[in-house]
This record gives structure tokens, sequence and C-alpha cells, in this order.
């Protein structure tokens, strides 16, 4: 996969559309980016773009979608909810594949140069970019916001990193920087008040509030020994958090930047402003992604709701999406497309047609037609991903089997350890026809002159050394699957006994099948360091399997009896 880094522009203009089509059709315009996700706000007047390319690519696109902004938006017009200090607010990066900090931070750097000395527009860094710890806080550098920066900028203390330090009238300031993911996320309440949202809001964020004498927030400030105020902090780490009206919706909503999702995830936001909002008398009734986010937050999301129905876990990837998107109401303003909102479903190139997302009568035709792939080494792994959802299925079936409540995080966790098992397996039914496709492709390469035969050979070992090794990785994760199925032989639910009987055997049919397609891959390999190496780890396996296979197989069959 090519190095790739995540570019989230925010410009202030989310009304004029035609003004956010020409912006990104600037970013567009650059070769090697993909936009990902538009999302205007009409209330915030403000719009989040997402695009992903190359380091290189991305600062380009950067540098067209900021000189697009300054050219069309007026920041002595600009009126929006939403907190900002210039028409292009703030541009962050963020590595996706490949990428490394010190290049994001070089991406960010190169931008901002180009943005202060070509644009005339004043630049700061933040958060793993910024050259002074007290500036890599966003909301610091733009507090007093576009009004207050024509003086603010006077002061060395705010001296621009890039950029005249005369505060640019039309198009403002503009803040780059490299950052860990961010999610951006509005929870909706049943009220239209923003100053009770933002009661919700100083409960749920890092920050909290300041202490006041008679807990009110207009008492009197509560000092330290410095004469500073005391803050009494709010209940989750790395969230920061305000309180608006919406007029759009005609609701208040409290919006949230999530900045580290490992440690305070979305759902655990979520279920804090439930918390509070009904503290205060209100209720939450749903939630919206501005922008996009993780795939792994949604599937984190829908693990937590089925914990709290004390149910298994081991739903699909499918399911869990599903579940997540209904309990945080994320539908509830606008249908919120999985497809379009998570970032890895957007990147995922739809030039291709992969075999799993065929049914199941078009992959068997496909299988049955004169072309020699998909062959044996898709099928082997097709076999083993039904393995390990046979065993997930008995885990599932077990955790809900009433009078065994007690097992639930035992076969909870077994369905999960399948689905993981059955996810890596069939991305490998894909990947063994495009490595066979490999092979075919380095066959085809031209072989006239004594340079081509040499490169067109070069190809040949390499191509066959990765085919043989997409089959090596099938049957080492296959080989998995056998402490699930003997879990669920001796503990699963005895009704299902025959379904752990009919994995045992898609497996071990798996791990034979990948290991005849390694061999075959093997035989024209002139590297017999590598033949050999790769042979005996087959034999290995095969070995272990066979192994596992008969000590399980006899507990089935004595169970079946």
């Amino acid at each position: 996969m090519p190095k790739l880094i995540e570019c989230v522009p925010n410009f202030s203009e989310g009304r004029d559309l035609n003004v956010i089509r020409q912006i990104t059709a600037a970013i567009e315009s650059v070769e090697g980016i993909s936009l990902l996700d538009v999302d205007p706000g009409a209330s915030t007047n403000r719009t989040v773009v997402t695009f992903v390319g190359t380091p290189e690519a991305a600062v380009e696109a950067a540098f067209c979608g900021i000189k697009k902004a300054a050219e069309l938006i007026d920041m002595r017009k600009q009126t929006g909810a939403h907190p900002r200090m210039g028409a292009t607010d703030v541009c962050p990066f963020i590595p996706v594949s490949d990428v490394s900090w010190e290049e994001a931070i070089a991406c960010a750097k190169s931008l901002g140069k180009r943005v202060g000395e070509e644009l005339g527009i004043p630049v700061y860094l933040y958060e793993k970019a910024a050259n002074d710890p007290t500036r890599s806080n966003l909301s610091v550098i733009r507090a007093g916001e576009y009004e207050g920066f024509f003086e603010k900028i006077k002061g060395v203390a705010w001296k621009p990193n890039f950029g005249p330090a005369v505060f640019n009238e039309r198009a403002g300031g503009t803040v780059i920087g490299a950052r860990d993911f961010l999610v951006a996320y509005n929870v909706n309440l049943n009220t239209k008040a923003t100053r009770r949202a933002t009661s919700v809001a100083f409960d749920v964020r890092e920050a909290g509030r300041i202490k006041t004498e008679d807990g009110t927030p207009t008492g009197k400030k509560v000092l330290d020994e410095n004469g500073e105020p005391v803050r009494v902090p709010g209940m989750l780490k790395h969230v920061k958090a305000i309180g608006w009206y919406v007029e759009e919706y005609g609701i208040a909503q409290v919006s949230i930047n999530l900045t580290n999702i490992e440690e305070t995830p979305l759902h655990v936001a979520f279920d804090a402003c439930v918390e509070s909002a009904a503290k205060r008398g209100m209720r939450v009734t749903g939630s919206e992604i501005v922008g996009m986010l993780p795939k792994k937050c949604l599937l984190d999301a829908g693990r937590y709701f089925l914990r709290k129905q004390k149910w298994s876990e081991g739903g699909s990837e499918e399911e869990l999406i599903d579940l997540a998107i209904r309990s945080l109401g994320l539908s509830e303003l606008k249908r919120f497309d999985p497809k379009e909102k998570v970032i890895e479903f957007k990147i995922a190139t739809e030039a291709k047609k992969p075999l799993v997302r065929l049914n199941l009568r078009q992959f068997c035709n496909e299988t049955l037609s004169d072309s020699p792939a998909p062959g044996g080494g898709s099928a082997a792994a097709l076999m083993g991903a039904l393995g390990a959802s046979l065993g997930g299925m008995v885990a599932n079936l077990s955790a809900g089997k009433r009078g065994w409540e007690e097992k639930l995080d035992t076969f909870s966790g077994w369905a999960v350890k399948a689905q993981e098992l059955k996810d890596q397996l069939l991305f490998f039914v894909d990947e063994d026809t495009e490595a066979f496709n490999k092979v075919m492709a380095a066959f085809a390469l031209p072989k006239d002159s004594a340079e081509e035969k040499a490169a067109r050979s070069a190809a040949i070992q390499a191509a066959n050394k990765h085919a043989a090794e997409i089959p090596l990785r099938v049957m080492e994760t296959a080989l998995q699957s056998y402490p699930l199925l003997a879990a669920m032989a001796e503990q699963g639910n005895p009704a299902s006994i025959s379904d752990v009987g009919v994995g045992l055997i898609a497996t071990r049919g798996c791990i034979e099948g990948a290991g005849l397609n390694v061999l075959v891959n093997l035989s024209d390999l002139k590297d017999e360091a590598v033949k050999t190496q790769l042979g005996h780890r087959v034999h290995e396996i095969s070995d272990e399997s066979e192994a596992a296979f008969e000590k399980i197989s006899e507990v089935v069959e004595t169970k079946i009896g």
C-alpha cells in the first residue's frame, strides 16, 4: 500500500454550496488525491473536508484549497456558531498508512511555509507540529477568534510561525499541524437552550468548569494561592466540548472533540452525556459524526452495547456497526451511511470487485468458469472461514443459552475470536487470487532482450514466492481455529455438536488444501533455502492440524454417540 496521509481542513463557509464546490474542486485538481468527505454545516457556517493522498500530493492539495478559500471567503462578513479565526481555520495532517510522525510534521511545516510566504496569511503550528508546547492546543491559539486576533498578533508571544505578524483582514489566520485521529462528534439534546447544553459540556469535558463559591456559573470564582481560578475537572479525559444551538435542526447540542479515542471512545462520551443530561432533567435523543471516523469506533461501540445487554459480543462487523448506529442515534438528524462516513470503507477502492462480495452462486459460478482464478487457494481460505464461523456460531448459541449466564463472558470471548479468524480468512480469499494474477502478470512481461529476460525471471521468482506465502498464512490462520473448536466441542451447547464437527472438517480441509497450494508454487522457485524453509513449515502445520483434528474428533464422536 502506498504512503497515505489524511488531511482535514476546516473552512469557514457552510452555507454557500458554490463556494464549497470551488474549494473542493481545487483540492481534487491535484493528481493522487481522494476526496473522502465534505460535511457542511449551515448554523456553524463551517465545512469539514476530508481527503487522503501521498504526503506530497496532500500538501499540494491543502495549499490549493487554502488558496481558493482565501480568494472566496471574506472573514469580515463571516458569522457562525463555531469558533474560528480564518477562512481556512485549521488544517491538520493525520498519518494513515506507512507515514511517520516526522513525515506528518514535515507536511505541516512545508504547507505552513508556503501559506505564509505565498499567500501572506499568518500561520500557527499546533499539536505535534508545534515548536512551542504552549501553542500545541488549538483552542489556546484560537482564543479571541478572528475579531480578537488583530490585537493578539501584535504581542511577541503570538508572533506567527510563518507569514506576516499582521493579521490578514480578509483571510484571517490559519492553524496547521499534525495530530492523532480526532473525532468531531455532536450529541443531540431535547432542549433549545445553549446554556443547558453548555452545562452538559462542562460536566463531560476534561477542562470541566471554573469553581464558584455558590456552585452557580455566575457565582464568585474560587481562586488558588496564586490567584488563579480553581477548576472542577470534568468526567472524561481527552475531551473538548462546548454547547450550542443549531438552528437548522431546532435543537441544542453538545459539540465534542475526542482527541484520544483509545482512552475515551465514542460510546463513553455518549453515555457520559446521557448521564449528565438525565441529572439535569434532559434526554439525549441521538448524535452525529462531523466528517469521518475510524471503523474501530463503531465496532467498539457495538461490542459495548452488547455487553450492556448481557449478550455475546461475537457479532459480525456489519452487525456491530448497525447496532452502534442505532444505539448512538447517528441517523436521527440525517441518514448515517457507514460507506460514506467510515474512513476505511471510503478509502477502499471500488475498482475491484472482491470475490467475498459475490453471493454463493456467483462465487461458485466464477470458480467453475474457465478462468484459472479463483482456484484451490481461494476455495481453501473460504473453507477455513466457514470452519471458524461454525465454531463462532456454537459460541454465540451457547452464550445465549438460558441458565448459562455465568458462562457468557467465556463464550462471548470465543465468538469474538471466531469473528477475527473469519475476517482474516475471507481476506485471503481475494489475496490468493491476487497473488496468482501477479504470477500471470510476471510471465507476461517482455523477454526480447537480455535485460528484459533477467527482469522477467526475477519478477516470476518474486511472484511465485509471494504466491506460496499467502496460502501458508492461510494455514497458520486456520490452525488457530482448533482451540475454538475444541472449546466448543467440550463446553458448548451439546445440541450443536454436529456443527462443531463440520467446522472441524472444514478447518482441516482448509489447511490441507492451502498446503497443496504452497507446495505447487514452491516447485518453480530457484531459491533452495526458501523452498526448504517454507516446505518444512507446511509439513509442520499439517502435523499439528492432524493431531488437533484427531483429538477433537474423538470428543465430537463421543458426544454424538
